[in-house]
């Protein structure tokens, strides 16, 4: 295992692209999206495990200078990306062998699971946000936690962690590795310069800021800091993480064709990014107000474009966008090429669409 890990990290571009290729190719199966079809959709799992443990492989990368003990948040992404690369598996072989009705009590069981293992990760990463649903791990990388103290939960509830040029591991890019370089040699200066028993304290000191251990931020901690703006961000995470589970609840109860589990999931994302919004929002000089990183502007952004997924789901899907669709088909059929990738591109959409677990946006 160790020799698979070492290759892995020493040829991380090569496999990449190979697990880019081979996930692509997944698409051109052939009886994809049949509904007794499971073969394809193991590939496609397979694939994705192997994918996610080969991303975790590179990601907890051994660092020269261990702060503590290794980081659980990394262990709880990588099950949370093989729980949902096997949610369509599931899907689709309970749709096989117990039907379309009690399928859903399989998707319910997932999605569940899924809450509590988030739900985990969003404790032990100090509740910070979840970046893509918690497959990507938030981690603060805090050299400077000692001087700045931990009253302003800003930073820990987001932080930017080593600036541009620095991809959490080491150097990225001529710019990063230059950047890198000079603040090796201003330490390798500072040292020179340094008096004997200066070097003897610093050296003395080391292994104790090499054992350090950060101390994560708590609901009590964070309530007590932030107060109503901390509880209000712990909310819209709670119901960012608990949203799938009450859809795919109320599609269980209330069947995929109603309006009830679409209408109530679309009012939690409001809600959720709502709180959000306004527990991020720095106008009138609020100093309680919750400061995000870049990483979690952009998953800010993400979650809303995740959005359009209720376009795709029905029953908005079977009474607007099919049609839609299926005009658009009709219309480009005429022109050559053009109507052939228009049509195997609706069939896709369309395929895809009877799945859950492609479109619920979990």
């Amino acid at each position: 295992m160790e020799a698979y890990k070492k290759w892995v990290r020493k040829n991380r571009e090569y496999v990449h692209s190979i697990e880019s290729l081979a996930n692509g190719m997944t698409w051109l199966l052939p009886e994809r999206f049949s509904a007794s079809e499971i073969g394809p959709e193991a590939v496609t799992t397979i694939l994705g495990i192997i994918t996610a443990i080969n991303q975790h492989i590179i990601d907890t990368i051994p660092t020269r200078m261990p702060t503590g003990p290794a980081d659980p948040s990394s262990s709880w992404s990588l099950w949370i990306s093989i729980i949902k690369d096997l949610e369509t598996l599931i899907e689709v072989a309970a749709q096989h062998f117990y039907g379309d009705d009690k399928k859903w009590n399989f998707l319910a069981f997932t999605e569940a699971t899924k809450v509590l293992v988030r739900l985990a990760l969003f404790r032990d990463s100090g509740y910070k946000m979840l970046l893509h649903g918690g497959e990507d791990v938030n981690v603060e990388k805090d050299h400077n936690a000692a001087d700045r103290g931990m009253g302003d939960f800003a930073r820990p509830m987001g932080y930017d962690e080593g600036g541009p040029g620095y991809n959490g591991y080491g150097p990225r890019g001529l710019e990063g590795r230059a950047m890198f370089a000079l603040s090796r040699l201003g330490e390798n200066a500072k040292m020179v310069s340094s008096p004997s028993w200066m070097k003897g304290l610093q050296s003395h000191q080391a292994p104790m800021m090499k054992n350090r251990v950060i101390e994560k931020p708590t609901i009590s901690t964070i309530l007590s800091e932030k107060g109503l703006f901390g509880g209000l961000f712990l909310a819209a995470e709670s119901l960012f993480i608990l949203r799938p589970l009450i859809y795919v609840l109320f599609i269980r109860r209330y069947r995929v064709r109603s309006w009830l589990p679409w209408s109530l999931s679309l009012v939690v994302d409001l809600v959720g990014m709502g709180i959000l919004s306004h527990v991020t929002d720095p106008c009138h000089g609020r100093k309680t107000t919750i400061s995000l990183s870049i990483s979690e502007k952009d998953e800010v952004k993400r979650r809303k474009l995740v959005w359009a997924l209720y376009l795709m789901r029905d029953p908005f899907f079977s009474k607007y966008t099919r049609h839609c669709l299926e005009s658009t088909e009709k219309r480009l059929a005429p022109v050559p090429f053009i109507g052939f990738l228009t049509a195997k591109l609706v069939e896709l959409i369309v395929g895809a669409q009877t799945r859950y677990t492609y479109m619920s946006g979990s």
